[in-house]
This record gives C-alpha cells, structure tokens and sequence, in this order.
C-alpha cells in the first residue's frame, strides 16, 4: 500500500490582522537573490583567457545553500542611521507595529562586534513545528545585505510557539540606509533534533578512502557535474 504518513511541515502564524500586511515568509528556492539570477552559468568572456569560466551558477554547494529552508522577509520598512563609526544606531519605521528595539550592551561583553551596539529585529510570525523539530535561524546565506547582519540561533519551535525576534548588528559605514519591506533578514532552517546524535571520529584516511577522495576531485574538476548526477539526482 502507498505510504501516506503525514510530511512534516513548518508553519508560520500571524495576527489575522497582519495577514495580507507584512511581508509573509517563502520557501528559499523562491528567494534567489537577483544578481544570481541574471548570473550566466559560463563566463563567456573569460574562456580564453582563464582555465574554468564556470561561474557558481554551476556550483550545487552554492545553489543548495541558497535554497535550503525558509526565507523570513523583513515585515515592514526601516530605516536604519549609523553614527559616530558605528557605535550609533538609530532606527526609525512608519509601521505600526514594533519592528526594532535594542539589547544592553553588557549582555554581548567581549563580542568581537563591539563597540557596535546590539539590537533587535521583531518578528511577526509565529513559527511552529511538529514535535522533535527545531529551527535554525541564521543570515541569509550568500546574500549579505551590508546593512545589517543577524545573529544566529537555534529555537525548539515544537515547544516555543511564540514569537521570535532577532539579535542584530549594524555593520554599514557611517551613513543613512533603508531596508525595504521583503528584505531576506533570516533563513531558517528547520532539522530533527534527532539528528544531531551523531558521534565524531578524528582519524587518517585510509588507502581506499584517499583514492575515493582523488577519484571524486579529478571526476568534479573534468567538469562533468559529478556532484550533481552522484549526490544530488540520486539522493
């Protein structure tokens, strides 16, 4: 008989009053930012001139980080003012929700962050996930905004089914910035917490190891797309 347990599944919760209002959060394979988009997967300009063109359109690595999990847009407009070499973050928004508030500073002593000051992102969804499942949330991954950069962190959201916001640093220059609604502000990635009991080993490899390993470099290196057809299509 056909399998037909239940997928998990992640959901994400507002107000219904903000529904239709603030930016709502999307799978991150719908969220590959514009400049990879328009990026060709061959440098056509550096053939002759260069032994591999291939740009990191062709690299799975890269194209899988960018796809993993959810993308959690920001909710609203903010505008973000940094002063005085970054020690200064003043935060302003028309929304009429709270969209940042800031941390003490003596909760971050020694962070290599500092003296930039710790702030806040509110978050609008709550997150939900079925039991034994957790959430990652991190930066977008290979779409740093220079504006601000969160911290990560990791939230049993089978558990804590409220709303989460996120620490932050302003990382900018000096200057006055605007981060528009939508703007990717934390790739969640859900996981099994199960999955984490995995034990380590620290060791040489052995003979046959090595040649697997030399096998799979100079298979990759042919440009073949070995990584794509042995790992991905078959997984």
């Amino acid at each position: 008989m056909p399998d037909t347990a239940t997928p998990p599944k992640i959901e994400f919760l507002c107000a219904p009053e903000d529904l239709g209002v603030i930016a709502e959060p999307v799978p991150a394979r719908e969220a590959l930012p514009e400049w990879f988009k328009r990026l060709a997967p061959v440098d056509k300009q550096h053939l002759s001139t260069t032994d591999n063109a291939l740009t990191v359109k062709r690299c799975m690595p890269f194209l899988d980080a960018l796809m993993t999990g959810w993308i959690l847009p920001l909710a609203a407009t903010v505008r973000i003012e940094v002063l005085d070499n970054g020690q200064t973050v003043n935060t302003g928004w028309d929304f009429d929700r709270t969209m940042v508030s800031n941390h003490h500073p003596y909760q971050i002593a020694g962070h290599p962050m500092q003296p930039r000051p710790p702030n806040k992102f509110h978050n609008h969804w709550t997150i939900r996930t079925p039991p034994g499942w957790s959430c990652l949330f991190i930066p977008p991954m290979n779409q740093p905004n220079g504006v601000v950069e969160i911290a990560s962190g990791v939230v049993d959201t089978d558990e804590y089914t409220s709303l989460i916001h996120f620490p932050f640093f302003a990382i900018a220059a000096d200057g006055l910035y605007t981060l528009e609604k939508g703007t990717p502000l934390v790739q969640v990635i859900p996981f099994r917490r199960d999955d984490q009991q995995i034990a380590g080993e620290v060791r040489a490899e052995t003979q046959q190891e090595a040649a697997e390993r030399l096998r799979i470099l100079r298979a990759t290196s042919a440009g073949d797309g070995w990584y794509r057809k042995e790992a991905r299509e078959k997984r």
